[in-house]
C-alpha cells in the first residue's frame, strides 16, 4: 500500500545515491542538505503514520531498512573519503552483519523472530546519525571542537554494547525455543 508515509520512506531511499554522489564529489554542502532532507522525511513518515493510523507492513519493513541503507552507505563513503576511522566503520558494519546473520540463522532453524530494537540499539543508531551530522556541519561551517571525537567514541560504545546485547538476546531466544521444543 503506497500511502504518504511509505512514499516519504521511498523518497528517503532514493536520496541515498544522491547523498553518496555528493560526498564522493566532495559537495559536502549538497550532502548536508540531502542528509537533513532524509532526516526530516524520516521523522515525518513516522509521525504521519502514527497520527493517521496509516502504519503498514511495508512501512514497518521499509522504514528501518531506509535508515540502515543510509547509515551503511554513509559509513562506507565516509571511510572512502577518509572522514571517519577505519576501525569505526568496521565495528558498525560488522555489528549489522552479525545481527542480520543471527536473525537469518534463527529464521532458517525454524525460529520465526521479529527483531525489536533495544534502547541501546536506538542510542547506537541515533549516535551514528548525530556523528554524520556533526561531520557534515564541520565540513560546511568549520570545526565543532571536540564533538566529532566525542561522537566517534559514543558511536563506538553504543554500537558495540548494542551488538553484544542483540547477540545475547538471540542466544537466549534460541535456548528458550530449544528448551521448549
Amino acid at each position: 500500500m503506497l500511502n504518504i508515509p511509505n512514499t516519504l520512506t521511498i523518497f528517503r531511499i532514493i536520496l541515498i545515491p544522491v547523498f553518496l554522489t555528493a560526498v564522493v564529489y566532495r559537495r559536502f554542502d549538497y550532502a548536508f542538505y540531502v542528509f537533513v532532507a532524509a532526516a526530516i522525511t524520516d521523522k515525518l513518515d513516522g509521525a504521519i503514520a502514527r497520527l493517521t493510523k496509516k502504519s503498514t507492513p511495508l512501512g514497518r519493513f521499509l522504514d528501518p531498512m531506509a535508515d540502515k541503507f543510509m547509515l551503511v552507505t554513509s559509513f562506507i563513503v565516509f571511510l572512502i573519503v577518509k572522514l571517519i576511522p577505519v576501525w569505526l566503520a568496521i565495528l558498525v558494519i560488522s555489528r549489522d552483519i552479525i545481527i542480520v546473520a543471527g536473525w537469518l540463522l534463527l529464521y532458517l532453524t525454524g525460529h520465526a523472530i521479529r527483531v525489536e530494537p533495544s534502547r541501546l540499539g536506538k542510542f547506537a543508531i541515533a549516535s551514528q546519525f548525530v556523528l554524520f551530522t556533526v561531520i557534515l556541519i564541520e565540513l560546511n561551517y568549520g570545526s565543532m571542537g571536540f564533538l566529532r571525537e566525542l561522537f566517534i567514541w559514543l558511536t563506538a560504545v553504543f554500537t558495540a554494547a548494542s551488538g553484544l546485547q542483540y547477540i545475547q538476546r538471540g542466544l537466549v531466544f534460541a535456548n528458550e525455543k530449544k528448551s521448549g521444543s
